[in-house]
């Protein structure tokens, strides 16, 4: 069995695998249109996944995103993020099986097919992750402690001016070679 780190870890690289599946997939030729002019030559319009579904470009960035946001939660945050990717890998599944059901492939050949299957595999890679994520995210290990935000410590001005540090001083003895902090 694996340890929750490493299941963390394979949750993040299913995520961020799968968004760039369906970010390779929606940029490409999806269908190709071929208009035959007679005396010229034929006038060929290729239409990506981006052109037929746009909006599955955007998706697959927050996915992306959210896949690397996955490290920096925990705890209840984490599970809601797996539950927002949960649903944006859903939207690329959906997204891509519209573009596509709405498009003739014409002459784009297997690519017609295979490219939105593509992103469709991606988007369920980041729906695996996110279900993941939303089902064990908060058993999952935490950045360490030095990546916390800690509230910021006035430190309060020096009464008189004997009690000020002369940084020239300091930087000469380290120009020198010394140790300016050495009692």
């Amino acid at each position: 069995m694996t340890g929750p780190g490493r299941r963390l870890g394979v949750t993040v690289l299913c995520c961020a695998a799968g968004a760039g599946l369906a970010l390779y997939g929606i940029t490409r030729a999806w269908a190709v249109e071929v208009t035959t002019r007679p005396g010229l030559p034929d006038l060929t319009t290729a239409r990506t996944g981006a052109d037929l579904a746009p909006w599955v470009v955007g998706l697959a960035l927050v996915a992306l995103a959210g896949g690397g946001a996955l490290l920096a939660t925990r705890g209840t945050a984490r599970r809601g993020l797996g539950a927002l990717l949960a649903l944006t890998g859903a939207a690329v599944v959906a997204g891509a099986v519209g573009g596509r059901t709405g498009a003739d492939a014409g002459a784009a050949g297997a690519g017609g097919t295979l490219w939105p299957v593509v992103c469709v595999l991606g988007g369920l890679l980041v729906v695996a992750g996110g279900w993941r994520a939303l089902r064990h995210g908060h058993e999952w290990p935490s950045m360490g402690a030095r990546y916390e935000r800690r509230p910021a410590t006035a430190t309060p001005p020096p009464a008189n001016e004997d009690e000020r540090v002369d940084t020239r001083t300091a930087w000469d003895a380290l120009d020198r070679g010394d140790d300016p902090t050495a009692p």
